[in-house]
């Protein structure tokens, strides 16, 4: 079953966060991950969660996702996004 990285973020720093996301991205899909959304286009319909961008990255795994996310690669550039934005993040085991 898949699992997912679920991540709110505000990007503070454009620049800085566009970098992350060229470094990062490649990562991520050397650990078999793939985008399924990422968008700012939210509209709040419940308990006034209004987060300012989404993303959700679909594994094979939760294992898989949880292993990409500790892996000591993607640890190197994790300072990257949290230097460039704020954010909350969940994986969730389908």
């Amino acid at each position: 079953m898949p699992g997912y990285l679920i991540f709110e973020i505000e990007v503070t720093d454009q620049a800085a966060y566009d970098h992350y996301r060229e470094v990062a991205g490649p990562i991520m899909a050397n650990g078999g991950g793939r985008f399924v959304l990422s968008s700012d286009r939210i509209e709040s319909l419940e308990g006034g969660w209004q987060p300012p961008s989404i993303s959700v990255v679909e594994f094979p795994s939760a294992e898989e996702a949880r292993r990409f996310y500790h892996s000591e690669d993607y640890q190197k550039v994790v300072a990257l996004r949290q230097i460039a934005s704020r954010a909350k993040g969940i994986l969730v085991d389908c």
